[in-house]
């Protein structure tokens, strides 16, 4: 509520019914600022390379097991060809039955990514949840740092 001061005489204060639109104003310039930057990040053009990598270098395992996806969509494990049907008993056989080992998943650069996430739910459906995908280590590679 606002009070005009400046009466001339009188007791009574007359009443102005003003809305003050500053702080309206303040908050409209806030959300401004924050859909500028945001609507830039809600687009999705930014190509994805994913056959390299800048990660910092892992530590092998002794005996890593590697589940190989070929250009032309046949499975290897280790350097045995298999069809994808023989995937789960084969890495039964391999692992010793220990779905805790990880998977190292490697796949040319041609495979599309459906046939790469088709192979990555056979791993899921035969229990094996630890997968790690292979990639080639980029020439400016720096650790990460």
């Amino acid at each position: 509520m606002a009070v005009r001061l400046d009466h001339a005489g009188g007791d009574d204060l007359a009443e102005t019914h003003e809305i003050n639109v500053t702080p309206f104003i303040d908050v409209i310039l806030v959300l401004l600022i924050i859909f500028m930057v945001a609507a830039p990040l809600a687009t999705v053009d930014v190509g994805v390379d994913l056959p390299s990598s800048n990660a910092p270098r892992q530590p092998r395992p002794d005996k890593p097991v590697y589940l190989t996806i070929r250009s032309d969509m046949r499975l290897a494990l280790g350097s045995q060809m298999i069809d994808q049907a023989q995937l789960a008993p084969m890495l039964q056989n391999m692992t010793g039955g220990d779905r805790e080992q990880r998977i190292f998943l490697r796949a040319d650069k041609t495979v599309p990514y459906g046939e790469l996430t088709n192979v990555m739910n056979e791993l899921r459906r035969a229990g094996y949840l630890k997968v790690a995908l292979v990639a080639l280590e980029s020439a400016g590679s720096d650790g990460g740092r």
